[in-house]
């Protein structure tokens, strides 16, 4: 899976008594569908994937995700689709015939917006032209290729099957394929990198001219083999040169840093992701998944699916293994800890449209905030200072109790 998707709620200070409002307009609807099978499992991924067998089940498991839907389907009636996201995992080991089954029977019970978003995260090395070329046709119109390093000590370092030259051949199948729009994710901060091995990588990808560039620091996550087996890790001050360097050399090549880890030439934001940041409405399908919708009477809800493929396909088990109303005191938080990872923030009058509750129930801790100088002083927006970028769980902490 790419970086390019939800976490536990906190309580958030100041907002606990404060009423909430119905939501008579309810935000964009979007779709996340989780396929949870890789060749292999990478050491530094903590997201819910599995090593693949030798054959897919791919019909028992598109079965599944419309049956999954259908169940969340009263929640929606009358919404349209503003995008779809099939991430994993690695969505691109399912065939175009199976994707395709499935994009049939998500359409045929939620209308898709004209110009709905459609993304397939892909790996090099699991697929061909021809399996691009069919994506293309079902409609499939933007892609997010794992690309993370184009040196192949590097790649072998973080457990990857490809190498360098199918990194670079992923992007030109893409293009030959009819994708004018596509991610490459790529990370920095690398065991044993250099800053200018980290440029490297980075003007390779600029050089393919991908529409968005996904590019972020690689972390060790808890249940990971590099969390047990910890590579040796750049230090801080060669951290720092590559973020400052990259973020230059990007910016310099018409790539605009609009969210923490995203970068994409003008009018290419992710909007899925987009989505996401703002507080939108997504359903979530597939082992794992999250999603989080809104009803007009003011009640917001996040949902978690079954994460093992075998209990999500075991029909004696329940797709949905839980969900969380969220509070007053959680849904301030919930907001910002999306809304202020975007470079520009969002308009503040969002706030109350998307969570229910006024302005006003911000109003001190907002103060500190732009005190400290890690939030804006503007009162028509939400927005990080250059400094709360730098230091966003400081300036989230402002908000807690």
């Amino acid at each position: 899976m790419t970086l390019e998707s939800p976490a536990s709620p906190l309580i958030f200070g100041g907002a606990a008594q404060s009423p909430r409002a119905a939501l008579p307009v309810l935000p964009p609807l979007a779709l996340y569908i989780h396929i949870p099978w890789c060749v292999r499992k990478c050491p530094y991924c903590d997201f819910n994937s599995h090593t693949a067998s030798p054959v897919l089940p791919e019909e028992e498991y598109v079965d599944a995700l419309l049956a999954d839907l259908d169940q969340d389907l009263h929640a929606v009636y009358g919404r349209e689709l503003s995008s779809i996201f099939f991430g994993g995992g690695t969505p691109s080991l399912f065939s175009a015939e199976a994707l395709g089954r499935l994009l049939k029977g998500v359409e045929q019970r939620i209308p898709f917006a004209s110009d709905i978003e459609i993304t397939l995260e892909a790996n090099p090395g699991t697929f061909e032209q021809e399996k691009f070329v069919a994506y293309r046709k079902l409609g499939i119109n933007r892609l997010s290729i794992g690309i993370q390093s184009f040196q192949e000590e590097k790649l072998k370092a973080l457990g990857r099957i490809h190498n360098g030259d199918e990194a670079v051949r992923a992007a030109g199948m893409a293009r030959q394929a009819g994708f004018d729009n596509f991610n490459l994710d790529l990370m920095h901060g690398l065991p044993d990198q250099s800053l200018d091995d980290a440029l490297g990588d980075l003007r390779q990808a600029i050089a393919l001219n991908p529409t968005h560039l996904s590019w972020y620091q690689l972390t060790l996550e808890p249940n990971t083999v590099f969390w047990n087996q910890p590579p040796t890790l750049p230090e801080d001050d060669t951290l720092w040169d590559i973020q400052e360097a990259g973020q230059a050399l990007l910016a310099e090549h018409g790539y605009a840093q609009y969210e923490v880890s995203a970068y994409a030439q003008p009018g290419r934001a992710a909007r899925h992701n987009l989505n996401y940041w703002s507080f939108g409405d997504f359903i979530g399908i597939g082992a794992g998944a999250h999603g989080k919708l809104s009803h007009p009477d003011g009640r917001i809800v996040r949902t978690w699916k079954t994460r093992l493929p075998k209990d999500y396909l075991n029909p004696a088990k329940s797709f949905q293994a839980g969900e969380n109303a969220l509070t007053n005191a959680e849904l301030p938080f919930e907001f910002l800890m999306n809304a202020l990872r975007l470079t520009e923030g969002v308009e503040s009058r969002l706030y109350p449209q998307r969570t229910g509750l006024t302005l006003e129930s911000l109003a001190e801790s907002r103060r500190e905030a732009e005190q400290s100088g890690l939030l804006q002083v503007e009162p028509s927006r939400l927005a990080a200072t250059e400094r709360g970028q730098l230091f966003l769980n400081d300036l989230l902490q402002k908000f807690l109790t």
